[in-house]
C-alpha cells in the first residue's frame, strides 16, 4: 500500500469506476459529489445503451471492452452488495443503414475485431421487427416542414444487427453497485459536498476547498465532473494546456407506451436511425424511449450548467415522438409528453478526454456525457493504469500509454483520448445517450 491520496471529483458511473480502480492499485481514494446519492446527475438520465457501432478503431475497441464488463457485471462488481446488481439487458442493437454510410465505417473494424453482427436487408429487416416500417426517411426532416408529411418514396437498404449488445436496466443502481464495491476495498465516498477551488503550485496540485471552506490535502486529483468539467478546469487553471474543450449540451430523452399488440421488452432492440434522425430502445413497462432529434442548428449549449430549462419541450418531444410515429407505424403518440431532461458534456468532436493535464498530480475524465456510459468500467481500469504510470514516472504525452483490455486483450491507445490531439474530422459527432 503507498500513502498517496486521491480525490475523484465526481461520482457518477466512470468517477465510481475510477475509483474503485484506483483504490485496487494501492491509493487512499475519497470520492467527492455535490449530490447526496451516487449516480444523481447525467448518469442517472442516461439511456445506457451499449453499443459497439463507433466510427474509429480505438471507439470500437474500448466499447467492446466495455461491453464485456456489462457481460460479467454481477462477477466484476463482487462483493456483499446492500443494493441489488444491475441488469444487463441483451436484446440487440440494430443500426438502420441510412445514406450518411456511417455503418459502412463500423463494418471493416468490426471483421478486424472479431465483433459478433448480421446484415439484414429490408425484408429480413421486416421480419426480424414486424412493427418496423422499412421506408426510408432521407434526409430526416422536421414536423415543421411540409415534406415530414409527404409518402416517403423509398426504402432504407437494410440494417446491421449486433445480437450481444443492448442496454442496463438501472444507470443509478449501476453506479451504487461500484460505490459498495470500493467502499469493500476501502475507497471513501464524501456525498452532498462541493468543491469550491483547487489548490496548486506552480507545477503540482496540492489539494482542494470544499463548501465549508475545509481545505484538503491530496497527492492526486481526478476530474469527472461530467457537464461540471470545464469548471472544474478552470479553477485547476489546465484549460489553456488542452487542445479540445468541453462544454455542456442539454438534451431530452422521451418515454411513450410501445405499439398495441407489441411486447417492446422481448421483441424489440436498441435502435440507431440515422435515416431518421432517432435512437430508441426498450424500457420496462412495455415504454420506448426515444432520443435524438436535434440538428446542428438547434443545439442548446448551457452557460451555466446549475441553471437550465429541466422541462420536456413541445418542439423535441414532437420532433423525436413524431420521428419515432414514422418509424413505428402502430406508434399512439400520447397527448401528455413524458420524459427526462439533462446535460451532456462533450468536446468538439464528442471524443472524451481521458488523460493527464499540465498541472502534476491532475487528471481528466471528461467530455463523457451521453456516450460513454457503456464504457464506465472498462475506463475506469484505463484511467487507474494511466494514473499510476504517470505517478511513477511515466511520460505519457511523449509517449503514450496503451492499456490492454482485461477482457478482450485489445490495445487501447490512451493517445486517441489526449487533451492534446488535433479535433478528429472523421468523428461521427453523434450520440446515443
Amino acid at each position: 500500500m503507498n500513502n498517496r491520496r486521491a480525490v475523484v471529483i465526481g461520482a457518477g458511473v466512470i468517477g465510481c469506476s475510477i475509483s474503485f480502480e484506483l483504490q485496487k492499485k494501492g491509493y487512499y481514494v475519497t470520492c467527492i459529489d455535490r449530490h447526496d446519492k451516487v449516480g444523481w446527475g447525467s448518469t442517472a438520465n442516461s439511456t445506457a445503451i451499449v453499443r459497439t457501432c463507433y466510427s474509429t478503431l480505438q471507439g470500437v475497441s474500448l466499447a467492446y471492452e466495455g461491453l464485456m464488463y456489462w457481460r460479467d457485471w454481477e462477477n466484476y462488481v463482487k462483493c456483499k452488495h446492500k443494493s441489488d446488481v444491475a441488469k444487463y439487458i441483451e436484446c440487440g442493437m440494430t443500426q438502420i443503414m441510412a445514406p450518411d454510410n456511417h455503418w459502412k465505417k463500423v463494418i471493416p473494424i468490426y471483421d478486424e475485431l472479431g465483433i459478433e453482427y448480421k446484415i439484414l436487408n429490408a425484408e429480413e429487416l421486416r421480419e426480424q421487427f414486424p412493427f418496423f416500417s422499412t421506408a426510408s426517411f432521407w434526409p430526416p426532416s422536421l414536423p415543421s416542414d411540409e415534406v415530414f408529411w409527404e409518402e416517403p418514396s423509398g426504402e432504407v437498404p437494410g440494417a446491421v444487427y449486433n445480437p450481444g449488445e443492448g442496454y442496463v436496466s438501472d444507470p443509478q443502481l449501476a453506479t451504487r453497485n461500484l460505490q459498495e464495491s470500493a467502499e469493500a476495498v476501502g475507497a471513501k465516498f464524501a456525498l452532498g459536498r462541493k468543491v469550491t477551488a483547487i489548490l496548486r503550485d506552480e507545477h503540482k496540485v496540492l489539494g482542494l476547498t470544499l463548501d465549508d471552506e475545509e481545505n484538503v490535502e491530496v497527492d492526486i486529483v481526478v476530474n469527472v465532473t461530467g457537464p461540471h468539467s470545464f469548471v472544474i478546469n478552470r479553477m485547476a487553471g489546465v484549460d489553456s494546456g488542452m487542445n479540445v474543450s468541453t462544454r455542456p449540451l442539454r438534451e431530452e430523452v422521451h418515454c411513450v407506451p410501445a405499439p398495441p399488440g407489441v411486447n417492446i421488452q422481448d421483441a424489440g432492440s436498441a435502435t440507431s436511425d440515422n435515416d431518421n434522425g432517432i435512437y430508441f430502445r426498450p424500457e420496462s413497462g412495455n415504454m420506448i424511449l426515444v432520443g435524438g432529434g436535434a440538428s446542428g442548428d438547434d443545439m442548446e449549449w448551457i452557460e451555466n450548467p446549475d441553471e437550465f430549462n429541466k422541462n420536456v419541450t413541445e418542439k423535441l418531444w414532437k420532433t423525436q415522438v413524431y420521428r419515432l410515429a414514422k418509424r413505428l407505424p402502430g406508434l399512439q403518440v400520447p397527448n401528455e409528453t413524458r420524459g427526462v431532461v439533462d446535460l451532456y458534456d462533450v468536446t468538439e468532436d464528442w471524443i472524451p478526454v481521458y488523460d493527464r493535464s499540465d498541472l502534476n498530480g491532475y487528471y481528466m475524465a471528461v467530455g463523457t456525457s451521453g456516450n460513454q456510459f457503456k464504457n464506465a468500467a472498462a475506463v475506469g481500469f484505463m484511467m487507474a493504469t494511466l494514473i499510476d504510470k504517470c505517478e511513477n514516472g511515466h511520460d505519457h504525452d511523449s509517449k503514450p500509454i496503451i492499456v490492454k483490455g482485461r477482457y478482450t486483450g485489445l490495445d487501447l491507445d490512451m493517445g486517441f483520448y489526449s487533451r492534446l490531439r488535433a479535433v478528429n474530422t472523421e468523428s461521427s459527432l453523434s450520440v446515443l445517450g
